[in-house]
């Protein structure tokens, strides 16, 4: 546990017979460490205290209050106009700003007075630093805390609360929890109208599981409740008493804690399950395109759909079914969908209560068990220890920057501006790449720089401190874009430094979910810093980055090709080589040398030319021992971030995809198994000319219906689609309840109709047209020859004669 135990002792021993008393006193302070799963704010008697929940490191829950005063800066020179218009504390400080001016500290009672004093200062010309921080991440910037917490201190029992610390000592601490609690529940009702009923309410808590049902019928696998607010009431208690830290579910918040809000209003229910007494603040949006917003004091509400779409974790469609499915290899007890899934749970509930309490406990048991199968909570845990952002809002990339770059100020005595949000007058330059040279080539080398845009912020120091935005001075860093920095280590740079040296740390040890929290914290830092809402938004500092970027990827495909080797595309960060060589083994070494040649150049050049050292680092990755670039449709030109190559990974021969056809979303499956199979055949000379005959025969026959279904995303609004009316948006129209932004409809032959509801035959010659010809197309090219020559039955070419060497 690593619980530490400090005693002091103090001692009054003058001599008793002269009237003294002996004194002695021993202090007891047990150090805990802990996790933040909640940080809030009270004003009590006009005075701020910041409240942190969360669980310690025994398995107790803990609550610390203490009292804390709101703050942010002002130049030393506007002080004295600043008391001319306003009362407040100030205090002299030793911090200073970017310019390096001299800053005091002007201190508040309570957070709202803040936004007020900072506009009144504002109207009078007196700029304001960090006046838009959060009261309680001040709080916990103040005592360097991000995630984990050490406390020292006695502590009282709470009415829900293991140990209240009331003024304890804390800081930060270097902490990973492994014991938070997680909930997971769904509800089951009749469908949903104004009057609907809850059948049944079911959780899974570690080893608890339990179903509250609806009815005083005894169910097996159920606990009987004579009405609904039994069910709810009796949920909730058990809710309060398991204390969980994180409550979870599919599509939690804006399904079911929605539902059980409107229930308890209805039913007179207080709406309470926190860590402290108290109905829960629930905001639900209407549309899908904004976030519902739960708050519950104490615990977090984290959507475990909504955790793996920020954890980069893609799936044909994100309905739990899917999912399931995917992660895994199991399903739903029910699997029907939209009408068709009411009238099976209507059913189960008058017919089969024993089923219907067994399928709405699987459903809590899936999500928990996906959350555990791909690690999305522990990911979302170690990317709040990392950036001290709370567990809800670590996907804040903004705010997870500042507060690494507040936090790393802040060890050098420097205040940062406050944000103001800035328009952005131009497009921020993108990456380069370049026209390729379509063809179909063996023995493709891909080398790539890791972390291309964070290493040349290291390298050349782009740093918003740093940043000389007139270019005055000695020793500054010019960017091909005419940027300058200073020639320093900035602090930017040292927290990427810092990331790195955890990320490599992660690599050794095989800790690949750190790994990879790390990479996503690390490459979000160039696009925040092209966002007009980030406070340090600055165009030219930002396209110093791809300036350099540009530049680099062309002078290392210059580079290489003085070793004598054809570059035939580069992709922002990556050059694809054509290697000459004759098998693998010496594909490989090939590649390798390129590696090590490249990387010795960067080495040499940046000490030269800028007195640093390079953090430029060109990778080789793989090679594609058959490979093809194809052509834009309709043209000679080669296509940019398309291709597919055969690889072998682990022993393997293995096809892989980049932005064509089977890697995205808004094609059918249809079209993906063809496109797999078509260039399978292709890269070992098979024959394709049978293949997609007797494919389209099978299409017409009916025999791939099952592959036919459309899914997109509605982007807004059904009535905000006026100028053009897309084909998912027609067949959103044709639902009765719309469920989900994302639409499944089969093309018919009255148009789009949604998956669940057709009603007119299919339209297999639209799937022919438009899924499976363009794919036949831009392969066939190669060879002289087309989709409908090929079907017509025109001669095959040879097709190795065609291939690029």
């Amino acid at each position: 546990m690593g619980v530490q135990i400090e005693l002091y002792k103090s001692e009054v021993n003058e001599n008793p017979s002269e009237g003294y008393i002996f004194i002695s006193f021993l202090y007891v302070f047990i150090i805990m460490k802990g996790f933040v799963i909640y940080q809030a704010y009270e004003v009590i008697e006009e005075k701020s205290y910041v409240f942190l929940y969360g669980r310690l490191e025994n398995g107790e829950n803990f609550a610390t209050i203490n009292k804390f005063q709101p703050y942010f800066y002002i130049k030393d020179s506007d002080l004295k106009l600043a008391e001319e218009i306003a009362e407040f504390e100030s205090e002299v400080t030793d911090f200073k700003n970017f310019k390096g001016e001299k800053v005091s500290k002007i201190i508040l009672d309570i957070p709202y007075e803040v936004p007020k004093l900072r506009k009144n200062f504002e109207n009078n010309n007196i700029e304001c630093y960090e006046a838009d921080i959060r009261f309680p991440y001040r709080f916990m910037m103040d005592k360097a805390i991000q995630g984990s917490i050490e406390i020292t201190g006695d502590y009282e029992h709470g009415d829900r609360i293991d140990r209240v610390y009331k003024e304890p000592e804390i800081k930060g601490a270097d902490y990973k929890p492994n014991n938070l609690r997680v909930l997971s529940f769904d509800i089951e009702s009749s469908q949903g109208t104004e009057d609907d009923e809850i059948y049944c309410i079911g959780y899974v808590c570690g080893e608890n599981r339990k179903v509250f049902i609806n009815s005083e019928e005894k169910i097996k696998g159920a606990v009987s409740c004579k009405n609904e607010a039994e069910v709810i009431e009796r949920f909730f208690e058990d809710l309060i008493n398991l204390d969980p830290d994180i409550i979870t579910g599919w599509n939690v918040i804006d399904f079911d804690l929605a539902y059980l809000y409107k229930k308890c209003r209805k039913l007179k229910i207080p709406f309470d399950f926190g860590r402290k007494s108290g109905n829960v603040r629930l905001k639900i949006e209407e549309s899908f395109f904004r976030d519902s917003k739960v708050e519950v004091i104490g615990r977090q509400v984290l959507d475990a759909l909504a955790l793996m779409k920020v954890s980069f974790i893609k799936v044909e469609d994100y309905k739990l079914d899917t999912v399931a499915g995917k992660i895994l290899k199991d399903t739903k007890l029910i699997r029907s969908t939209g009408v068709d899934k009411h009238k099976e749970i209507d059913n189960l509930w008058k017919n089969d209560k024993e089923k219907l309490v067994a399928y709405n406990l699987k459903d809590a048991d899936l999500v928990l068990r996906i959350i555990e199968k791909t690690g999305i909570l522990s990911l979302t845990i170690l990317r709040s220890l990392l950036t001290g952002m709370p567990l809800d809002r670590v996907n804040a990339s903004i705010a997870s920057f500042d507060s690494l770059y507040i936090r790393e100020c802040m060890k050098r005595n420097i205040v940062v501006p406050t944000a103001k949000y800035s328009q952005r007058d131009e497009r921020i330059k993108g990456g380069y790449v370049r026209e390729s040279i379509p063809g179909i080539y063996d023995y493709i080398l891909i080398l790539d720089f890791k972390s291309l845009y964070p290493s040349i912020m290291r390298t050349f120091n782009i740093d918003p401190y740093s940043y000389v935005s007139d270019c005055r001075g000695k020793n500054l860093i010019k960017a091909p874009n005419g940027a300058c920095f200073r020639n320093e280590k900035g602090i930017l740079p040292s927290i990427l430094e810092k990331l790195y040296y955890e990320r490599e740390k992660a690599r050794k040890e095989k800790d690949e979910l750190t790994r990879h929290a790390i990479k996503i914290l690390s490459n979000s830092f160039f696009g925040l810093l092209a966002n007009p809402g980030c406070r340090f938004y600055d165009v030219n500092m930002t396209n110093a980055i791809t300036y350099f970027a540009q530049h680099i990827i062309k002078l290392t495909s210059g580079e290489i090709e003085k070793l004598g080797y054809k570059v035939i595309y580069n992709d922002t960060d990556s050059a694809f080589v054509v290697s000459t060589a004759k098998n693998l083994e010496e594909a490989d070494k090939i590649g390798k040398n390129i590696q090590e040649y490249i990387n010795k150049f960067y080495n040499d050049l940046v000490k030269k030319e800028y007195s640093r050292d390079s953090f430029l680092e060109l990778s080789y990755d793989k090679c594609f021992i058959k490979f093809l670039m194809p052509k834009l449709r309709k043209s000679e030109i080669g296509a940019k971030k398309r291709y597919a190559g055969l690889v072998i990974n682990k022993g393997k021969e293995e096809i892989q995809f980049t932005g064509l056809e089977v890697k995205r979303s808004d094609w059918t499956e249809l079209a993906k198994e063809y496109q797999y199979e078509l260039l399978d055949r292709i890269f070992h000379n098979k024959d394709v000319v049978d293949y997609t005959k007797k494919f389209v025969n099978d299409i017409k026959k009916g025999k791939y219906n099952e592959l036919l279904v459309y899914r997109k995303s509605i982007r807004k609004e059904l009535k905000d689609y006026t100028k053009s009316t897309p084909p998912h948006v027609k067949a959103a129209r044709k639902l009765v309840n719309l469920e989900s932004a994302k639409i499944e409809y089969i093309m018919t032959e009255d148009g789009p109709e949604p998956l669940g509801n057709i009603k007119h035959k299919i339209d297999y010659e639209h799937y022919i047209k438009k899924q499976i010809k363009p794919i036949a197309d831009s392969v066939l090219v190669f060879f002289d020859t087309d989709f409908d020559s090929l079907i017509k039955g025109i001669r095959q070419q040879d097709l190795t004669k065609f291939y690029n060497k």
